[in-house]
């Protein structure tokens, strides 16, 4: 393998990932060149590898994850050098930018953190995008009051739910975890949910029921969001970002205007830079890296990408799955 070679993940088109070599040359000239280490596989990266859905923004061939750290090999920004450890989740990587899956990178520092002086990069991705959504999700219900109670996870199987579980559990929550998959759940018993239901469903007859949750984490989106908010009891908060049992919403103003409940969004892709932060240095001080260790699921190659995508999409393979990008693929 010359010098200037490196190992990528490339989708040729939609749907068609190939491992191959790729030369130097092809990278685009943009603020900081990355050595990547770690990268992982979320739900929006299983859609973009198989050509699921409409992730992919940018032209094929295209070098997909939305993920990753490593180290900055050459830097033209004053606020990063090279050597430093870097993590960069979202902002367009993977979607219409080059992504985490290959060896090497090109990526805009607008959305990089420096990697926390207590944190491996094996325990960021662990954590990634799910991670850094689940702590602003949390962070949400504490800016929206809910700093204690009882709260409920949906989609606790994924990676944002398990991650969440944790977190709310470090911080004195009494948690609830709702999942469709069961797979799971003597790790969310682990993680410290006090108790393991199945997945919500709405009750079109009633618009109003009792009050049942102080706050909850939403990683699941569709159904089980219509069904968790006339649950919400006074003043409470629900941090939604996920869709994976569904896009729509179905819903009345009577959780909001009765009940005074707040639906926060979270975006993590385009979070604000100090927000990044924020929530890297909270994952540092809530999560050890052995309590990052019992969340993932397995730690695989990039030749392995492609099947475990699909497994996901199939909903055999909850939860997280790490990267490691330096581990021999050709």
């Amino acid at each position: 393998m010359r010098q200037r070679d490196y190992r990528a993940l490339v989708l040729q088109a939609s749907g068609q990932p190939v491992l191959q070599l790729m030369q130097t040359d092809a990278l685009a000239e943009r603020d900081l060149r990355v050595q990547v280490r770690y990268s992982g596989i979320n739900y929006k990266d299983a859609l973009a590898v198989t050509g699921a859905a409409k992730i992919i923004r940018g032209e094929y061939p295209f070098i997909p994850g939305i993920d990753l750290v490593g180290t900055v090999r050459e830097s033209g920004v004053n606020q990063f050098n090279p050597g430093d450890q870097v993590i960069l989740t979202g902002g367009g990587l993977g979607e219409s930018v080059w992504g985490g899956y290959a060896e090497l990178q090109s990526i805009d520092s607008h959305f990089v953190v420096r990697l926390p002086d207590r944190m491996s990069g094996r325990t960021s991705m662990i954590l990634g995008t799910a991670g850094l959504t689940a702590m602003l999700s949390v962070m949400a219900l504490q800016e929206h009051g809910v700093t204690r109670g009882e709260i409920i996870v949906t989609g606790a199987s994924g990676g944002v739910g398990l991650i969440a579980v944790y977190l709310l559990t470090q911080l004195g929550y009494d948690v609830m975890a709702s999942c469709g998959s069961r797979h799971l759940d003597h790790k969310l018993s682990a993680l410290g949910a006090k108790g393991i239901i199945g997945r919500l469903t709405a009750d079109p007859e009633r618009l109003l029921h009792r009050g049942r949750w102080d706050g909850a984490v939403d990683a699941a989106g569709g159904p089980s969001l219509s069904a968790l908010l006339p649950q919400i009891r006074h003043h409470g908060c629900v941090a939604a970002s996920g869709n994976a049992a569904g896009a729509a919403l179905q819903t009345t103003v009577y959780p909001f205007i009765l009940r005074g409940v707040t639906l926060a969004g979270i975006d993590s892709n385009t979070a604000a830079p100090k927000n990044r932060e924020a929530a890297w240095d909270r994952l540092t001080d809530l999560i050890s890296a052995e309590a990052a260790e019992m969340m993932v699921m397995s730690t695989v190659t990039l030749n392995d990408i492609p099947s475990v995508c699909r497994a996901k999409l199939a909903g055999q393979a909850p939860g997280r799955f790490l990267v490691d990008v330096g581990i021999p693929s050709l």
